[in-house]
């Protein structure tokens, strides 16, 4: 098995250095681990929930020791991005170019709107605001720097009821990765502890069934990630969301170039 969105302590919401994820993933036969962080930025915007600048080199390096002193699976370097226009030059030369990251994950967890900056996971429950996400989530999808978009259906935290607004954001965002042959993650975190409860019943914020019956019929490609924010959680919801991806005759995107990428 394979995983590519794994965090550390660096994030606040997580514990557990990289040693700790590596260890973890060999004791359960992962052959990959992929660590994607929540990004620094550079003006250090939302450190609540992510590292600081002063802590990219120190993530960078414990990626790298990790890399140099474990055989036993293939460990890739790797950042869980939310995108603005102003931070794609920092992506690309810094975090893709200076630190020479393996990959970037398309994260939305924040997004545009009134003048503001809103959270997905709290914010997105009515129409105008669903549109808001969509049409952001869209726009970072754009940008070209992304390996693959995680839990692209967050916004089912809170836009609770599956309607015809629900079901265009869904259309809306699986068309974009179809043209642009861009990966959605089925996220484990979300599909083993991420339940709500609606006027239609009980059922998983994300991944939601729906979107992804939708996703099959536009043939997009998928990759299974646990979301780990803690050692022992590293291949959580793998097995089930391959056989989510299994049932709906989702392709699982082919994602082994990202060791030893060439950045453009």
């Amino acid at each position: 098995m394979k995983n590519y969105h794994t965090h550390t302590f660096r994030c606040k919401h997580a514990v557990g250095e990289v040693d700790d994820y590596v260890q973890a993933a060999a004791a359960r036969g992962l052959s990959v681990l992929g660590f994607a962080d929540h990004t620094a930025l550079p003006d250090n915007r939302w450190l609540f929930m992510r590292m600081s600048r002063a802590e990219l080199p120190g993530y960078v390096r414990a990626m790298e020791e990790a890399q140099r002193s474990c055989s036993e699976l293939v460990i890739l370097k790797g950042m869980e991005c939310e995108w603005a226009p102003e931070y794609h030059g920092f992506f690309q030369d810094v975090l893709l170019g200076q630190y020479a990251l393996d990959y970037l994950v398309l994260g939305s967890h924040f997004f545009p709107h009134g003048g503001e900056w809103l959270s997905s996971h709290l914010d997105v429950y009515d129409a105008e605001r669903l549109s808001a996400y969509t049409k952001h989530l869209i726009k970072s999808m754009q940008s070209g720097l992304f390996a693959f978009v995680a839990h692209p259906d967050l916004y089912g935290l809170t836009y609770m009821e599956w309607d015809e607004n629900a079901a265009a954001a869904a259309r809306d965002i699986l068309s974009a990765a179809k043209e642009l042959n861009l990966p959605l993650e089925i996220n484990g975190n979300g599909l083993m502890s991420r339940v709500v409860e609606t006027a239609q019943g009980s059922r998983t914020a994300y991944p939601w069934l729906p979107f992804w019956e939708l996703a099959a019929e536009y043939g997009v490609s998928v990759v299974v990630n646990s979301d780990a924010h803690r050692p022992s959680l590293v291949d959580q919801g793998l097995r089930e969301g391959l056989r989510i991806a299994e049932t709906l005759g989702l392709p699982l995107a082919d994602l082994d170039h990202l060791e030893g990428v060439e950045h453009v």
